[in-house]
């Protein structure tokens, strides 16, 4: 299956149907099949064929998921850029990838001098009518004047489609090599966690550049001939509008976003009526953080999953999201799951091991990076790095990344354990706790907090909460205040910053 087949079906079922709003603009199924076309044609022009990667740098738009199809069309690759990033980490990526062709948004016009310097053979266009120093052409235009036509053959379901950049916060990024194929069984995956049908409608808050804006509603929507309404960028205001106005019946939000718009002014008295339920994940959700939603009567449910899973993995359905507050779910359909110890041995109910994952929607490989492949493909099934535990009910929980395991005088310590800890005083709002250095005991745990009020409570209240909670040796030894915690564009907690902190810190 080419995923390009999913437009060309609807466009021919339901020509009119809208397909895309974005702004004040809709686009029917039969509009966006042309622009697709149109897109093709201009990188064929271009001299794109397929298996060569085109990086695309900007905000979501229908031009990117023009561009998306149109190269699934050809067989070209795409690589979403990271927005939030330096434009020396776009460089490094486009030339890891040994990017033929760099289309961007003026508006990161840093990005393109610095692509223009250091690669030669990367051409560059605007992904606007407007041009740049570096751009003296721009897709719209390329689109209206190319006449080349699309090949007849399409690209099998093996070929590659996208490779998407690992968020890089322990080193150099990975670019995880995503088929057409994984983005067809994902799509598969979202279609049963969320009953997707093509009367829905998804509101998209999340950027194409991570798998979740692209991948959990937005692609599958389009796969079932859904309508797909788009916001460039988040803004918990812009949000409330989108919802009251267009009546989504579909959102996917991460937590970080969850919580801005629970504190936004319009919150109480917003309609959320057309919302079916919200999707949220990508890293640990707190349940008080939940019951904020539910207690409004917005039912919201998991899904557990990385860049590697595309990323539908585990996750939950309507029916039993509240019955099981906290969990992520159970296995997706098309998602073997398998939960092992330190020796791959699989672990009993009830037991914490790291989750390995097999299935049609799993990575193809790392880009260029044949050790990193074979360190996280073992055997056929990824390893994710990630801890967790299923119950005796069946329903999967995670416990914490690996790679955070805190281990003080060979014990081992999860930090969310004592994070939920922490989360139960009233005036911290956020809380980190991460692994420092210590003579005798290897490392011991040490908290960056956020206080929620003008008086933060000192070390010593803090210490408090964990006498009889938790054995002495978790009990952490520094509590560092911090005004905000160091997070990537998901939101996500950059671990190392933390750690780079407190130490700076307790040595000072």
């Amino acid at each position: 299956m080419n995923i390009y087949r999913w437009i060309t079906w609807w466009a021919d079922r339901t020509p009119t149907k809208i397909a895309i709003r974005f702004r004040e603009t809709e686009i029917s199924y039969r509009e966006f099949a042309t622009a697709i076309d149109q897109t093709a044609n201009a990188l064929q022009a271009l001299g794109i064929k397929a298996g060569d990667r085109i990086g695309w740098l900007g905000f979501n738009s229908p031009e990117f998921l023009s561009a998306l199809f149109a190269c699934a069309r050809i067989g070209a690759i795409v690589i979403p850029l990271n927005f939030r990033l330096a434009p020396a980490e776009h460089v490094y990526m486009l030339d890891n990838a040994g990017a033929k062709l760099f289309v961007f948004d003026p508006r990161f016009g840093a990005s393109a001098d610095a692509a223009a310097k250091r690669l030669k053979r990367c051409r560059l266009i605007s992904s606007t009518e407007e041009l740049h120093a570096e751009a003296s052409e721009s897709l719209p235009r390329l689109k209206l004047e190319s006449s080349v036509g699309t090949n007849a053959e399409l690209p099998g379901p093996e070929s590659p489609l996208l490779i998407v950049y690992t968020s890089g916060t322990t080193g150099r990024p990975k670019g995880a090599v995503m088929t057409q194929n994984a983005v067809h069984w994902n799509g598969l995956n979202s279609q049963l966690m969320h009953d997707l049908r093509r009367d829905d409608h998804v509101l998209t808050t999340l950027p194409f550049f991570h798998v979740g804006g692209l991948n959990i509603q937005t692609t599958p929507a389009l796969q079932v001939g859904a309508t797909v309404t788009l916001l460039e960028k988040f803004h918990p205001g812009e949000f409330l509008s989108r919802v009251e106005q267009d009546k989504p019946t579909l959102t996917v939000l991460v937590p970080t976003q969850m919580q801005a718009i629970a504190e936004h002014r319009r919150w109480r008295d917003a309609d959320f009526s057309s919302l079916r339920c919200v999707t949220t994940g990508s890293t640990a959700v707190q349940v008080p953080l939940l019951t904020i939603w539910h207690d409004h009567d917005i039912p919201v449910i998991q899904i557990y999953g990385c860049t590697e899973s595309g990323p539908i993995a585990i996750h939950q359905v309507l029916e039993s999201a509240q019955a099981s507050a906290g969990s992520i779910g159970r296995p997706a359909m098309y998602c073997d799951v398998r939960i092992v110890d330190g020796q791959g041995r699989d672990v009993v109910d009830g037991e914490a091991g790291e989750f390995l994952l097999r299935g049609p929607n799993i990575l193809k490989e790392y880009w260029k990076d044949p050790d990193a492949t074979m360190d996280c493909l073992r055997h056929g099934w990824l390893h994710t790095g990630d801890i967790g535990f299923r119950d005796e009910h069946g329903d999967y929980f995670v416990v914490d990344r690996k790679k955070r395991m805190i281990i003080s005088g060979g014990e081992n310590i999860y930090p969310s354990e004592l994070e939920r800890i922490l989360l139960e005083h009233p005036a911290i709002a956020e809380a980190i706790v991460v692994g420092h250095p210590h003579k005798k005991w290897g490392e011991v745990p040490a908290v960056a907090f956020v206080s929620s009020g003008t008086v933060a409570p000192d070390g010593e209240t803090l210490a408090g909460l964990f006498e009889g909670r938790v054995g002495h040796l978790k009990h952490p030894r520094h509590f560092i205040r911090l005004d905000t915690l160091p997070k990537n564009a998901m939101g996500k907690v950059v671990y190392a910053d933390v750690q780079a902190e407190i130490g700076k810190r307790i040595a000072g």
